[in-house]
Order: structure tokens, then C-alpha cells, then sequence
């Protein structure tokens, strides 16, 4: 199979759907890889990188696009990527269709098989794709909500680990999940108050196991939110439901309690966001305010430590791409349900059943689609 990777264009993303020791796990396998040039540069690696991996370099993505019947991506691709997607093709990405009708649309419009990284499962019902850069961002959240929490960032002004004689930030999570245990144990290491809030006590549990005294856990509900939001200077939305958009965890009328200069770091952004009032953002320009509560929602929040997100990333990734390009996708889903479960949009048809209620579309089971 011929597989491409191209130059991701969001804004400030930085990184790449192969690196160059991918490449050549793919072209040792008896594949060949399409390159755009400059496509590894975000993350150090060159051209020439890529070519004495055994790839082959192109000038454009629309060369890559053309050629290729595999495109291994980060983001979900921009309409102008949209636009040269076309049938019997596949897209292999992140996708995070349910906030997003526009790109459904057109992918859907384009014929092209196009499979989620998150929807991907591994088991007990865990999300291995989504996994590393949950761990990402959840880091990176706290690095985040303590600049945004600087003066001269809009914030309160609060130093999140205190100093001797000074009471130390508190902060708020909201989700036990994968994201929201990384964003406390960084929070926790700052030496900040921290508090998680979570609706399943097996996590609960487990939370307070491993943490003890270190932080405090509490049982998500809404009267739990409203008081801890009302004290907290820094809030992360760390929700995940799979495939489907985020819930509205806190409303815009909840932030009036909130102390000026708080700060709210969805991390639910990509799935629409669980705060009433958050709307995506750009590394350029990350924050806004609102009510005097600073909102920290940047989309693609691992881009910026591009590198350690890639390699990450291609950890968890290649294994996949490895099997659907020696047996297809169709094979390759058939011997991995968990793969299976990756399939949101074939040849027109929506095949993630959250997505497809989300945005009011015809399901089609993927065992239909897999005959």
C-alpha cells in the first residue's frame, strides 16, 4: 500500500501523522511512504530524515493527496484537506466529528473511509489512541492555567504552589478520567490545593488511593461543581464521553461566583467543550475572557510540545497502520473489533453511532459495512 503523511495546517500544529522510524516500519513492511516536504520540521526532523528512512519525499500535499491510498494524519483535516479526500481512500487521523458538522459534511461528501483515533478501543474499554495525548494535555493544562493565571496574562495573580506564609492556589478538576488524573498529579506536584471531582466511585477510589492526603476527591454532581467552581482560582474541564460531544458541566451562570481573574482550562474542547462558555482557541491566541473568568481552550493543546507528542502519538498509532496496510482495512477490522471501532465515515455512510445521533445522520453499524 501506498501510505502519505502531510504537512498538518492548523494553526501552531506542529506535528506529524509519521515519524521517520514510522516511515520506515511501514517501508521495511513492503509499503511505500509518500512524505510532503517540510511535513517533519515541527518536530526536528528533515527532508533527509525521511528519504534514508526509505521514504519518498513530494513537493505538496496535493501530490500526497492524489497519490496515496492512505492518509496518516494528526488533526481532523481543514476544509481545504476536505476538499482532495476522495472515495476508496482512507483518512487514519484524529477526528472529533460531533461538534464538528461542517467537516462530518464533507467527509462524507467525499466517499472517503476515514477511521478515528479516538474512537479506536483497546480493552476493558479503554481509548489507547487518545491515551498519550490525553496525558499531554492534562500535563500541559496546569502549565497552562498557571500562566493564564499570571497578571500579566489577564489572570487573579496567584502563584498555584504558594509560598511560606501563603496559601497555596486551590484547583478544581473535573473528570478522573485519564486527563484529569495527569492534570492533578502535575497540579499536586506544584504544591497546589487540589480537589477532583468524579461521578464513578470505582475512580473515586482509585483517585484516592493513589493520591492519600495529596488531594481530595468528591462526587461530581451539580451542587458539588457550583460550590468548588465558587473557590477555586484554576478549573480543568477533563470530561470525556467517547465519540460524542462533551456535557455542559458548568453553565455561564455558575461563573458568577467565581473570583475575577479565575482561570477555566477546557481540555473537553476538541468534543465541544464542557463549560457553557468556551469556544475554541489557537496557540496565537489562546484566551478570552468572559464574566472576568479567563478561558484557556486551545483545540490542539499537545501541538505545542510537538515532539514528545509526536513520538508519543506514533507509539500507539503505527501498529494500526501497519495492519491496515498489509491486509487492508476491511481484513484488518475484521480480525480487531477494537480497530472496528475506529470507523466513523464510509463511502458516505455515518458508522459511529454517537456521532451519527449527535448530528441527526442515518447510522449504519460497521459490521454492516464490514459485510
Amino acid at each position: 500500500m501506498r501510505v502519505g503523511t502531510v504537512r498538518e495546517i492548523k494553526n501552531h500544529e506542529y506535528r506529524v501523522g509519521l515519524t521517520p522510524e514510522s516511515a520506515r516500519e511501514l517501508v521495511v513492511s513492503g509499503h511505500e511512504v509518500w512524505v510532503e516536504s517540510g511535513a517533519g520540521l515541527g518536530i526536528g526532523e528533515s527532508d533527509q530524515d525521511y528519504a534514508a528512512a526509505g521514504a519518498v519525499i513530494q513537493p505538496d500535499a496535493r501530490t500526497v493527496f492524489d497519490g496515496c491510498e492512505m492518509i496518516v494524519k494528526v488533526k481532523e483535516p481543514q476544509p481545504a484537506e476536505c476538499a482532495m479526500l476522495r472515495k476508496g481512500q482512507i483518512l487514519y487521523t484524529y477526528l472529533h466529528l460531533a461538534p464538528d458538522p461542517e467537516q462530518t459534511a464533507a467527509l462524507v461528501k467525499s466517499g472517503v473511509t476515514a477511521i478515528a483515533y479516538e474512537t479506536v478501543t483497546g480493552p476493558g474499554g479503554s481509548l489507547p489512541l487518545l491515551k498519550p495525548m490525553s496525558q499531554v494535555a492534562g500535563r500541559m493544562s496546569i502549565q497552562a492555567g498557571a500562566t493564564a493565571l499570571e497578571k500579566a496574562h489577564g489572570g487573579r495573580g496567584v502563584l498555584l504552589g504558594g509560598v511560606p506564609g501563603v496559601l497555596p492556589g486551590r484547583v478544581l478538576v473535573i473528570g478522573g478520567g485519564v486527563v484529569g488524573f495527569n492534570a492533578a498529579q502535575m497540579a499536586v506536584g506544584l504544591g497546589a490545593d487540589v480537589t477532583i471531582l468524579d461521578r464513578d466511585p470505582e475512580v473515586l477510589e482509585r483517585l484516592g488511593n493513589h493520591f492519600e492526603s495529596r488531594a481530595k476527591t468528591r462526587f461530581s454532581n451539580r451542587a458539588n461543581i457550583q460550590q468548588m467552581i465558587c473557590e477555586a482560582e484554576l478549573v480543568i474541564g477533563a470530561v470525556l464521553v467517547p465519540g460524542a460531544a462533551a456535557p455542559k458541566l458548568v453553565t455561564r451562570d455558575m461563573l458568577k461566583c467565581m473570583k475575577p481573574g479565575a482561570v477555566l482550562v477546557d481540555v473537553a474542547i476538541d468534543q465541544g467543550g464542557c463549560f457553557e462558555t468556551s469556544h475554541a482557541t489557537t496557540h496565537q491566541d489562546p484566551t478570552y475572557v468572559v464574566d472576568g473568568v479567563v478561558h484557556y481552550c486551545v483545540a490542539n493543546m499537545p501541538g505545542a510540545v510537538a515532539r514528545t507528542s509526536t513520538y508519543a502519538l506514533n507509539n500507539v498509532t503505527l501498529p494500526h497502520a501497519l495492519k491496515i496496510a498489509d491486509l487492508g482495512w476491511q481484513e484488518a477490522m475484521r480480525r480487531n473489533p477494537h480497530l472496528a471501532a475506529g470507523l466513523n465515515v464510509h463511502d458516505g455512510k455515518l458508522t459511529y453511532e454517537a456521532v451519527a445521533e449527535e448530528l441527526g445522520y442515518d447510522y449504519v453499524p460497521v459490521g454492516e459495512v464490514l459485510g
